[in-house]
C-alpha cells in the first residue's frame, strides 16, 4: 500500500478521533460541571477544574481561585476540591491537618469537612447533570423534528426505483390498498394495518388533495429503504448508505422492508447478496449477517441475525411543531428508556442470557462516534445524549472511586454517624480502581476480539 492509498484511511481515523474527543469532552464537561457548580453552591471550594489529564495545555484562575484548565490527554476530566488528594477525591490528610491548624473554620469549604448533605449533593450532581443534559438534548431534537401530523400526510418523497410515484407532498392519506389508514400515533393499530397490506411494488392510495379525494399509485409505505445504517455493522463495512433502496436479496425481488428483514433472519448467518439501487444505478453488495441481542417487549432480550439497516418510509410524514411539554415528556421517556435498557442489558449479561460482547470499549465508542457523526449533526448530537445517560448511570454504580461508591460511603456515615476509617477508604478505593481498570481492559478486549 502506498501513501496515496493510505490518505483516505488516515483521514477517516482522524475524523473518528475528533468525533470521539468531541463527544467525550462534552459529556465530561457536563458531568464535572455538575460537581463543580453544586459544590460551589454548597460552600465547597474547587481548586481545579480540568478537562483532560496529564500536562496542562491552557489554564486560567478565576476570581474565586479555581484553576480552569485543558490538559493534553482528552479522555476524561475531574474537579479537585479543597482537601482532595487526587482526582478521585481521596482525602489529603496533610492538607486537612494544615487547614485545621491555620483556620479550622476553613474546613467547612473542603470536600471532607463539609456537612454530609453538601457532600451528597455535590457528588450526586455529576450523574444528575448527565441525565438533565440528555433530557434537554432529546427535548430539543423532538422540538426540531416535530411530530407526525394526524391523519398521515405526505411530506418529502424519497426516490424509488422503477416506479412512477403518483403521491404528492401535502396529500392526506385516507386509505392504502382499500384499508383505511389508522392514526399514526396508535402504534398497535398502525402495525396491524401495515401487516395487512399486500407486499407489492405498487399500491393504490386514496388521498385527499386540494380538497378532493382521488386515487394515486404509490410504493408500499415501508419499502426496503435504508433510512439509517447502524454503526459497526455489516452494512457499514459493505458501504451501504442512507437513501439506498434494496431491490433484491439473493436474486429474489423485495418490495417491503419486512421481506428483507425476514430473508436476513432466515439466513442463519450465511452471506446474503443484495441488489442496491442508488442514484439511478444498481450495484451488488455481499453482507454477512451478525448475531445481535435486542430488547424484547417483555423486558428480556432476543438474539437475531442483522445486517445493520434501519428502515424508513417511502416518504417523510409531514410534521407539526411539538409543544414544549410534549417534547419534554419525549425527552424524559427517551432518557428513561436508555437507563432501563442498559440495566436490563447488564443484568442479562451477568446471568449469561446475552453475550458480554455487547459491552463496548474506547475503540468501539470511537468508531461509533465517527460513523454517527458522518450521518449528520442531529444523529451525532443524539448519540452524545445517549452516551451522557450511560455515563451518568455508570457513575452511580456503588463502586469505590465512582460517584456511586462515594454515595455508598456517605450512606454508611449517615447510618453509623461516622465515616469509614481512612485506612478502609484507601483499601476500598484501590479495590474500586482495580475493578474499573479490569472492566476497561475487558471492554477493550471486546473491541479487539468480539
Amino acid at each position: 500500500m502506498n501513501i496515496v492509498e493510505m490518505i483516505p484511511q488516515f483521514g477517516g481515523l482522524v475524523y473518528t478521533l475528533i468525533a470521539f474527543v468531541v463527544a467525550l469532552s462534552v459529556i465530561v464537561f457536563v458531568h464535572e460541571f455538575g460537581h463543580y457548580i453544586v459544590g460551589r453552591w454548597s460552600g465547597i471550594h474547587a481548586e481545579v477544574f480540568s478537562l483532560g489529564f496529564g500536562p496542562t495545555l491552557i489554564s486560567r484562575v478565576d476570581k474565586r481561585g479555581t484553576r480552569w484548565q485543558i490538559a493534553a490527554l482528552p479522555f476524561g476530566g475531574y474537579v479537585k476540591f479543597l482537601g482532595d488528594a487526587d482526582a478521585t477525591s481521596g482525602k489529603d490528610a496533610e492538607t486537612m491537618a494544615d487547614i485545621y491548624r491555620r483556620n479550622p473554620e476553613e474546613l467547612r469549604h473542603t470536600m471532607h469537612g463539609a456537612p454530609l448533605w453538601a457532600r451528597v449533593l455535590t457528588v450526586a450532581a455529576g450523574p444528575v447533570f448527565n441525565f438533565i443534559f440528555s433530557i434537554a438534548v432529546f427535548t430539543g431534537v423532538f422540538m426540531a423534528q416535530g411530530v407526525a401530523r394526524d391523519p398521515l400526510t405526505v411530506g418529502d418523497l424519497h426516490p424509488m426505483p422503477g416506479l412512477e410515484n403518483g403521491l404528492q407532498q401535502g396529500d392526506v392519506v385516507l386509505a392504502i390498498a382499500g384499508m383505511p389508514t389508522p392514526s399514526f400515533q396508535d402504534g398497535v393499530s398502525w402495525q396491524s394495518f401495515l401487516d395487512g397490506l399486500p407486499h407489492a411494488r405498487t399500491l393504490d392510495y386514496r388521498v385527499r388533495r386540494a380538497g378532493q379525494e382521488i386515487s394515486a399509485a404509490g410504493p408500499h409505505p415501508f419499502p426496503a429503504y435504508v433510512y439509517r445504517v447502524a454503526p459497526r455493522s455489516a452494512a457499514v463495512d459493505a458501504g451501504l448508505r442512507p437513501g439506498d433502496v434494496i431491490t433484491e436479496v439473493d436474486g429474489t425481488p423485495v418490495y417491503v422492508f419486512a421481506d428483507l428483514k425476514k430473508a436476513v433472519e432466515s439466513s442463519d448467518g450465511a452471506p446474503v447478496l443484495l441488489t442496491v439501487w442508488r442514484d439511478g444505478a444498481e450495484s451488488k453488495f455481499t453482507l454477512t449477517p451478525r448475531r445481535v441481542d435486542e430488547p424484547a417487549a417483555d423486558g428480556g432480550f432476543t438474539t437475531q441475525w442483522r445486517i445493520g439497516i434501519v428502515g424508513g418510509m417511502a416518504f417523510e410524514p409531514a410534521t407539526a411543531t411539538a409543544g414544549p411539554a410534549q417534547a419534554f415528556l419525549g425527552g424524559v421517556s427517551q432518557t428513561w428508556a436508555i437507563i432501563t435498557g442498559s440495566v436490563s442489558g447488564l443484568w442479562h449479561m451477568i446471568t449469561g442470557a446475552i453475550s458480554t460482547c455487547n459491552i463496548s470499549g474506547p475503540i468501539g465508542i470511537a468508531e461509533t462516534s465517527g460513523e454517527l457523526a458522518s450521518q449528520g449533526a442531529q444523529t451525532f448530537i443524539s448519540f452524545i445524549a445517549t452516551l451522557s445517560t450511560a455515563v451518568g448511570l455508570l457513575n452511580l454504580f456503588p463502586i469505590p472511586a465512582l460517584d456511586g461508591g462515594h454515595l455508598a460511603f456517605y450512606a454508611y456515615e449517615a447510618v453509623f454517624r461516622r465515616p469509614p476509617s481512612d485506612r478502609a477508604l484507601k483499601v476500598l478505593m484501590t479495590v474500586g480502581l482495580t475493578l474499573i481498570l479490569s472492566l476497561m481492559f475487558f471492554a477493550l478486549g471486546n473491541d479487539l476480539f468480539c
